[in-house]
């Protein structure tokens, strides 16, 4: 029992913070630089990602031994698009203006490289419920990574969080901070941190 919970521990570790996919791994920027600039547009895209994956997941790893192996990939995109589309009509139909902030980045995730990584290198190859651990731990240090980022970005470019206002009248907002340079800024500013606390170079 101990060595499973040791196991179970060190895939949620590695998926959320030694391998975090956007801080260390550099995986998925697009959307991460893309909608960090409001927090509420951060957390719909975080738990459209780790619907997706984790589902995605748990469905590849249970049918794993019945995939041909020359369609491997075939079966992956299947499976994450039917996923995918399922949080976009959910977003369109209850929070459509979310969905129209959003724009092309939920169906992005079909081709989010974090999603279709962890098919390939996890899912495909391992039983369901270290699968479903892995996803979990990966997407959830993803949801982590743009949260940080948004926190900062809103909090500076809009004195907002969530929408409220936390600065006052008083701040002038950074009007860089909800443009893409301020995405590059705050994601570099964050990778540089998280090396300097951890001693990594």
């Amino acid at each position: 029992m101990g060595l499973q919970q040791t196991r179970e521990w060190k895939i949620f570790y590695e998926g959320f913070w030694a391998n975090n996919a956007s801080f260390r791994m550099m995986l998925g920027l697009c959307s991460t630089l893309a909608v960090t600039n409001s927090l509420r547009n951060s957390l719909a895209m975080s738990f459209g990602v780790i619907f997706v994956l984790v589902a995605s997941s748990m469905f590849i790893s249970a049918i794993r031994a019945i995939i041909p192996s020359r369609v491997r990939m075939a079966v992956f995109m299947m499976l994450i698009s039917t996923f995918t589309i399922v949080v976009d009509q959910l977003l369109k139909a209850y929070y459509p203006a979310i969905s129209k902030e959003l724009g092309p980045y939920v169906g992005l995730i079909i081709t989010n490289c974090i999603v279709m990584g962890r098919a390939e290198a996890f899912a495909i190859s391992n039983p369901v419920f270290p699968s479903i651990i892995d996803a979990f731990a990966v997407s959830t240090g993803y949801a982590f990574s743009l949260l940080m980022l948004a926190t900062i970005r809103e909090l500076l470019g809009f004195g907002t969080l969530f929408g409220i206002t936390i600065l006052g009248t008083w701040w002038t907002p950074w009007v860089i901070m909800i443009l893409p340079p301020g995405s590059f800024f705050v994601l570099g500013l964050y990778i540089w941190l998280l090396r300097s606390v951890t001693k990594e170079s």
